[in-house]
């Protein structure tokens, strides 16, 4: 299918979009927070993926390849708005530390996937980098321009207001 869209073929172009934009709109909801910014990424990724598609040389899975130009996108588009604001002080992070919660063992995923929407925009981008992608804080701040430090305290206060929630919501 790659290959086909490569040489133009609209229909092929079509399937692609059609297999890959549920999975990718999940990504991009993850990052955005809410459904209008999400569909806008989607729609800006695939318009890169598409101009992209020489590059991909067919190492890796295609879907791997193409659920980075969706990070890449989301975080672009994070940044251009400034939502991320990563220039807070560590210090300040660091009076955020708490005692771990007690996780909840039966929470449904529609409920999860609602308080990290609700999460700023900052803690939000980084906790979905480590947390769901696999990011490293090394790779995150050399993403986001920032700091491993502040990688780490934008991690830290995502678990805590996420911790917040889930009290507040048994």
């Amino acid at each position: 299918m790659a290959a086909a869209c490569k040489q133009g073929e609209r229909k092929a172009q079509k399937a692609l979009f059609e297999a890959l934009s549920p999975k990718m709109m999940a990504v991009c909801l993850r990052y955005m927070g809410n459904r209008e910014d999400a569909e806008d990424v989607l729609q800006e990724a695939f318009i890169i993926l598409f101009t992209k598609l020489d590059s991909y040389q067919g190492a890796g899975s295609f879907e791997g390849w193409a659920r980075r130009i969706f990070v890449n996108t989301a975080l672009m588009h994070l940044r251009r708005t400034d939502a991320l604001g990563l220039s807070d002080d560590i210090e300040e992070a660091r009076s955020l530390f708490t005692q771990e919660a007690t996780p909840v063992q039966k929470m449904g995923y529609r409920d999860l996937m609602r308080m990290i929407s609700a999460l700023p925009a900052d803690a939000r981008t980084v906790f979905n980098m480590y947390v769901v992608e696999g990011y490293s804080h090394k790779e995150i701040a050399k993403e986001l321009g920032c700091t491993e430090a502040t990688s780490r305290s934008k991690l830290q206060r995502a678990r805590i207001r996420l911790q917040e929630m889930i009290r507040e919501n048994k």
